[in-house]
């Protein structure tokens, strides 16, 4: 799940601007010793600048790419000469692949001699990018948790209140449907949309530990019994018509399922966290006239997982590649700069939410503080953030299950034909 705002109110660019001006050197005053280092990073019109005025004030050097360019570049580059000395990446299998080659740097001796580094930011997006019990990155942008939004007038219309368990959901399912409203919108076509829900389910349902077994020791994982009761809510949802029956159509980029949630057509849209920005960006009536609505996740009656885990994109993280010729110079900068006051200050103006810790008075003062202030909380008290599984699994592996998920979803493949297929591997 790559996704992040599709777009960024016109505020926070004003803001980001003045913010910029503001940060001046921010992060440490040079190198010193062994830099000038090279930065990697994904092209963001919003965030880059924040980020060139960090490395640059650190001594180093930024350079970004497109999504799909800086994914293929940066697995050509690390263990090669030409590889950065700091790349942004995900975290997670995303990550792993390079720390099991023996390509990244070992963060964790660094937390340890500096446990103010350590504490300055929320465990649950720290551990994004451990692995094998040791510390890889360390997080640099805004968090991402995956949030259940909602149409406001359309629920006090029906007389109802959002669904604080899955049966609750289904019985907002058919209140919905009756009054002829279609009760979810879904981007169904795209597989990453769909991803969010049977993440969330499986971890209500069987625990955060289900999906790292798989993570960690491989395919066969899928056979959990939690895997196939998952998939089969997933297909009872879509069978109760809780979709509607159009949504393989819709698309996220073009804005499609986000305006059949404002403009009355759809109740709720389970979305990443972007999808308060793209609605200001896109319907900002709808959210300043307070008719947004956002909750968390349903709890599984019965279910093994704990109600305050969030899915998504924990954040992205800073790593320092091992063959680094400014290694000093570039822990340095992450050890420093990431927990800057300007450098977190800038986050939050752009509309970020950063995983440091302490940020609530900051969050508070910032534009759209109720919404950005809630997210920081859910994240805060999290059990545990499960990285989305696209970017927490190998490449191929991703892959295969996206295609899969999209199979159960157009009702082309049973749930159990989804858990076998995926546990060959």
């Amino acid at each position: 799940m790559f996704r992040r705002s599709r777009t960024r109110p016109l505020i926070a660019l004003v803001a980001l601007v003045a913010a910029v001006a503001a940060c001046g050197t921010s992060g440490p005053s040079g190198g010193g010793d062994g830099g000038p280092f090279k930065v990697w990073a994904l092209q963001d019109p919003v965030l880059n600048p924040i980020e060139k005025t960090s490395v640059e004030g650190g001594g180093g050097a930024l350079e970004t790419f497109g999504n799909d360019p800086y994914k293929q570049k940066v697995r050509v580059a690390i263990g090669s000469p030409n590889a950065p000395d700091v790349f942004f990446n995900w975290g997670g299998g995303n990550l792993k692949e390079y720390v099991d080659a023996g390509k990244i740097e070992d963060l964790t001796p660094v937390l340890d001699a500096n446990s103010a580094l350590k504490d300055a930011f929320l465990p649950s997006v720290l551990d994004g990018a451990k692995i094998d019990g040791k510390y890889y990155g360390l997080p640099m942008r805004g968090m991402q948790p995956v949030v259940l939004f909602y149409n406001k007038d359309l629920f006090t219309s029906a007389n109802v209140q959002p669904p604080s368990t899955w049966d609750d959901l289904l019985t907002l399912v058919d209140t919905f449907k009756g009054k002829g409203i279609q009760p979810i919108a879904l981007a169904g076509s795209q597989a990453w949309t769909e991803l969010m829900w049977i993440e969330y389910l499986l971890d209500r349902v069987g625990g955060s530990e289900v999906f790292q077994n798989i993570r960690d020791k491989g395919p066969a994982g899928w056979k959990d019994p939690a895997v196939l009761e998952a998939a089969t809510k997933v297909k009872e949802l879509v069978d109760r018509g809780g979709f509607g029956t159009n949504y393989a159509s819709v698309g996220y980029d073009v804005g499609g399922a986000s305006t059949i949630l404002a403009q009355g057509k759809a109740a709720m849209h389970l979305m990443g966290s972007w999808e308060y920005t793209n609605q200001l960006g896109q319907s900002p009536d709808f959210v300043k006239n307070d008719k947004l609505g956002w909750v968390t996740f349903p709890s599984v009656t019965g279910g093994k997982g704990k109600p305050d885990t969030v899915v998504g994109n924990a954040s992205n993280y800073y790593s320092i590649t091992s063959s680094s010729k400014s290694l000093e110079a570039a822990k340095k900068f992450v050890s420093t700069a990431l927990t800057d006051d300007k450098y977190v200050q800038s986050l939050i103006d752009a509309g970020d939410v950063p995983a440091v810790a302490g940020v609530k008075d900051k969050l508070a003062k910032a534009a759209n503080s109720e919404y950005t202030t809630w997210i920081y909380e859910q994240v805060e008290k999290a059990s545990t953030f499960q990285l989305s599984w696209d970017q927490d699994l190998p490449a191929d592996q991703a892959t295969k299950m996206l295609t899969q998920l999209q199979e159960l979803f157009l009702g082309k493949l049973a749930p159990q034909a989804f858990v076998d297929s995926l546990a060959q591997g």
